[in-house]
């Protein structure tokens, strides 16, 4: 090549032509370093004819390129997913490529340090704490703080043993292999309907095409073990795994049931890693060196060589949906990335999406389901409590009758669950005497109160103020009373409750990072803890055979509002919520407290009715034209200045086009109308699925002008609509 068409890591900038300078071989999807003005900046070459729409100039006007970077090049089929996700979600291909060269220090090459390992050596002056540590440590080498953890000692001791020569220097590198997975480490005795299922998957795997699975199975039915059999057959074909995980706190759990099955752990890629892990992960996965990778979206866009299936766990959850920067939904890009390299994507879920069930119905994936609980566990008995007839006592929340469950459970030595999706301890905070309401500076939203922590928290822009003495405004003191319960307002009813109950506070507060997450699960299942309070982060993925018992005191919290899946995501999630209890021997009860009893949502839930629930859900989106039938695209315009916003946003309703198949509401002030001190607007485009919606807000956009400091963002198939 003499010539290469470069994307360069810019999103303001499409991709630019360069000179290959004489000496210098690269090929499409090389990484390479390109000038741009005084600056250097990498990028990646893209194929000969791709984004044809450039103007092309002669190669003597052209700037040769500066160097390669040590590292493989970006396989074919992940540079096809690039463009895929940049068109259909309107996003600078830049930006997607980000997500796929996510550790700049993977790309500089081989990096050595430094690590130590035992001589043999006793220095002369042993002390208790030295004589602990050689103890410990053994033979294992590692880094000084790695030592130091092993030996239960302080960085300085395993450094005074250094200096005495009880242990030496080795110079290793920073990219150590990863062990690898072994397939026949534990086969699990699977029940006749999931070695039916595995056998799907397994025949899929081998065949080496594309292939989308939805694994349809109930809480407790045993999706993991069925999906692990796919795994360990791509791995005897010498393939590489992904299996994305919605959230980071459930990535620890996962770890441990992935090692009891193939004796090691598998690579993990989430926001939680330090950098040289994440530099390791990158350089093992784009060799095909990490055969197994588990991780949160982000993992989706990594540059596998020879992906042989990927696996979506939980793939109704809304997380999967990226809501800043590119706007793509993880699920479909998971597809599509299968699509792209042949190979079988499984969406395993107990309350799949209703687009999921979709592509069922229209015949594009394979439905493999598994009706019941593994090992004899039965599905809990759900029981609803209408609040209106059977309130809780006055300035509580939780009602008697499950106040009165829950006695039975401890009674029992059993263990007890109690949901509510909001954090904090009270939603607002305002002052009885002028009813001052302590709102965010930033954004149009209330400061939630947060008592662990005695900080008042903007959940939108992360602003936090501590807790005043006073009003602000009328300057009275001990006027702030908090309205309404947060999950740690019901753990401190639990413990007037219950005093003697060991309880835990279940959040994105508590178990922030999967080394939290994994202290949680060793608690509760090694009986260390009574009462669980939670959020959504406990509805999904946890396997507690003791939780015979589940609580959610205000069912109708996700009722609220206008988002068109407000029905079933509350039903999701109250089903995964309810698919903690009765998981082992013992049999489980879920009381569901609402306000709203005869909603269809509500009566699905106590019915256990999930059929008719879908169908009555799907034919109100088949007659609204709403996903799947119909599709949306939302606009939204943001700027610092309110008339500047105001201003854009009207000009941009004002020129939309006339377009048979599609109409435009809006624009109108965001729910959230300012958010990290940005004020915005948003409009909402409703279109038929046969309409190229892209092109038309694309021609659309271009023909308007506004500032640098203002922002227009497209979100294809939105799923916030705030």
């Amino acid at each position: 090549m003499t010539r290469a068409r470069v994307l360069i890591l810019n999103a303001a900038l499409g991709p630019l032509d360069y000179r290959v300078p004489h000496g210098m071989s690269v090929e499409p999807g090389s990484i390479v370093v390109a000038p741009l003005g005084p600056r250097q900046l990498v990028g990646v070459v893209w194929d000969e004819g791709s984004f044809p729409d450039i103007e092309t100039v002669g190669d003597n006007r052209l700037r040769p390129l500066l160097g390669t970077m040590d590292a493989p090049p970006i396989p074919a089929p992940l540079r096809r997913l690039i463009e895929w996700t940049a068109d259909y979600y309107m996003a600078p291909p830049a930006a997607v490529l980000r997500m796929a060269l996510a550790s700049h220090s993977a790309l500089e090459g081989t990096r050595t340090t430094i690590e130590y390992r035992a001589t043999g050596n006793v220095p002369e002056r042993l002390t208790d704490q030295r004589a602990k540590a050689l103890e410990r440590i053994g033979e294992r080498q590692g880094l000084v703080r790695e030592l130091a953890a092993i030996g239960g000692v302080s960085d300085a001791v395993i450094r005074g043993l250094i200096k005495a020569g009880a242990f030496e220097p080795i110079e290793v590198s920073t990219d150590t292999p990863f062990p690898d997975p072994d397939p026949d480490f534990a086969p699990p005795d699977l029940s006749e309907e999931q070695a039916a299922a595995a056998e799907q998957l397994i025949d899929a795997v081998a065949a080496q095409d594309f292939h989308p699975f939805l694994l349809d199975g109930v809480t407790g039915s045993g999706k993991t073990e069925v999906y692990f059999e796919a795994i360990a057959r791509a791995l005897r074909n010498g393939r590489q795994v992904l299996v994305l995980l919605p959230e980071i706190a459930l990535t620890e759990p996962f770890l441990d049931r992935f090692t009891k099955r193939f004796g090691v752990e598998p690579v993990a890629w989430h926001s939680g890693l330090r950098s040289s892990e994440r530099r390791r992960a990158w350089r093992a996965i784009a060799t095909g060196q990490a055969k197994v990778v588990v991780g949160a979206r982000s993992a989706l866009f990594l540059p596998y060589p020879k992906l042989g299936v990927i696996v979506v766990d939980e793939a109704h959850e809304t997380s999967f949906k990226q809501e800043d920067g590119v706007h793509y939904h993880a699920r479909d890009v998971a597809v599509m990335r299968g699509l792209m390299e042949k190979c079988p994507v499984i969406l395993a879920s107990a309350t799949p999406a209703i687009e999921t069930r979709h592509q069922v119905e229209v015949g594009r994936y394979t439905e493999i389901k598994l009706p019941a609980r593994f090992g004899g566990a039965v599905m809990p008995e759900i029981i609803g409590l209408n609040l209106l007839t059977h309130p809780p006592e006055r300035g509580r929340w939780i009602a008697p009758l499950l106040v009165t469950a829950i006695d039975e459970a401890l009674e029992k030595g059993e263990q007890a669950l109690l949901f509510l999706n909001r954090r904090g301890y009270a939603p607002l905070t305002l002052c009885r005497h002028c009813g001052y309401r302590f709102q965010c500076p930033n954004c149009t939203a209330w400061m939630v109160e947060h008592r662990l922590t005695r900080r008042l928290a903007c959940h939108h822009c992360g602003h936090v103020i501590p807790v005043p003495k006073a009003c602000p405004d009328c300057k009275t003191e001990d006027a702030l009373v908090p309205c309404g319960p947060g999950v740690e307002r019901i753990a401190d009813e639990v413990a007037a409750l219950w005093p003697e109950a060991r309880t835990v506070i279940a959040t994105s507060d508590t178990l922030w990072s999967p080394a939290r997450a994994a202290d949680f699960v060793r608690s509760v299942e090694g009986g260390a803890v009574d009462i669980i309070v939670g959020t959504q982060l406990i509805t999904k993925g946890y396997h507690f055979p003791n939780l015979t018992l589940v609580g959610v005191i205000d069912a109708d919290l996700g009722l609220e509002g206008g988002d068109l899946r407000a029905s079933e995501r509350t039903f999701q999630q109250i089903v995964q919520v309810s698919g903690r209890a009765g998981r082992g021997a013992k049999p489980g009860r879920v009381y569901i407290q609402t306000r709203m009893p005869d909603a269809p949502v509500i009566k699905a839930l106590i019915s256990g009715d999930t059929e008719a629930f879908y169908a009555t859900e799907t034919a109100s989106r088949r007659h609204a034209h709403a996903p799947p039938f119909g599709r949306f695209a939302a606009i939204i315009i943001s700027s610092e200045d309110p008339a500047e916003a105001t201003d854009i946003a009207r000009q941009i309703g004002r020129s939309a086009p006339e377009i048979e198949g599609m109409r435009v509401y809006g624009p109108a002030p965001a729910p959230l109308a300012v958010l990290r001190g940005r004020h915005r607007h948003r409009l909402l485009v409703h279109a038929t699925r046969q309409l190229d919606v892209q092109s038309a807000i694309r021609e659309w956009l271009g023909n308007v002008v506004w500032k640098s400091g203002t922002r227009v963002a497209v979100d294809i198939d939105p799923y916030s609509f705030m």
